[in-house]
């Protein structure tokens, strides 16, 4: 369903992913993982035509999201580390937006609607505006926002950040559930090492923007001899604190000297 050979992605001087390579099958639930700055989210941004590579190819779904642009969005679905519902709106306003937005047939969109704000717990709330949320409402509804247009690939980018371990469970219960009877393959990236091993069919560790370590989480931790998936992630990526804030603004630098000359 994803398939990434030899992808590099480069800001100026500054290399962000460098020539990883990877597979995610069909109904899988793959979890990319790596400390802050390693490339977890330039990865992700290539994967969904935000960022064009430096070099390397990709595929989801059979196209190359370069040359297939929009048909490759309609494959997937993402929620990213942001908040983007619209405050304003109501549940069932916000999955409408989305609906209309990917071509979502009227009577699909109202059934698909229900569906997923009853599986995600949000259908007696429909009708509220989202501002009167829990955060972890608001991330079930970004999510079962994510899965209305059917999806073949639905990346997650810390989907559960900042949520308290009841709300981390609730979520992933409900995406697991989507997983098992839709065949979605999820892609997703986390800090928290319980919920990679608990919730994703394999791994992929990137550090310094190489791929360091794929596998099961059990496999991961056989190589590593250690008991947990932390302790695995750590022996992989050492235990120092990594301060992004000299590669993000490299990287804001290089975005900039791109668009004043003109350049995608």
């Amino acid at each position: 369903m994803i398939r990434v050979q030899n992808l590099v992605k480069t800001f100026g001087s500054f290399t962000a992913v460098n020539d990883i390579s990877f597979d995610v099958a069909k109904g899988e639930i793959f979890a990319f993982l790596g400390p802050n700055g390693a490339g977890k989210t330039t990865t992700i941004k290539m994967l969904t035509t935000l960022l064009r590579p430096t070099s390397g190819s990709i595929e989801l779904d059979d196209l190359n999201p370069l040359t297939h642009q929009n048909e490759a969005r309609r494959r997937f679905g993402i929620v990213f580390q942001d908040p983007s519902l619209d405050q304003d709106l109501t549940a069932r306003e916000n999955m409408e937006v989305h609906g209309v937005l990917y071509h979502v047939p009227h009577k699909v969109r109202r059934e698909r609607t229900e569906e997923l704000l009853r599986l995600f717990e949000l259908w007696e709330r429909r009708d509220e505006q989202v501002k009167k949320f829990s955060g972890g409402m608001k991330r079930r509804l970004e999510i079962a926002r994510g899965f209305l247009h059917t999806p073949r690939i639905l990346f997650l980018d810390e989907p559960t950040l900042g949520l308290d371990p009841q709300s981390r469970n609730q979520l992933w219960t409900h995406v697991k559930k989507v997983n098992e009877i839709e065949r979605v393959t999820v892609f997703l990236t986390t800090h928290y090492m319980d919920e990679a091993d608990r919730v994703a069919h394999r791994i992929g560790v990137i550090d310094h923007g190489k791929l360091v370590a794929q596998g099961t989480p059990q496999e991961i931790k056989a190589s590593t001899g250690t008991e947990s998936l932390e302790d695995a992630f750590l022996k992989l990526t050492g235990s120092t604190i990594r301060d992004e804030s000299a590669n993000s603004v490299d990287q804001m630098r290089q975005f900039a000297s791109m668009w004043r000359g003109g350049r995608r």
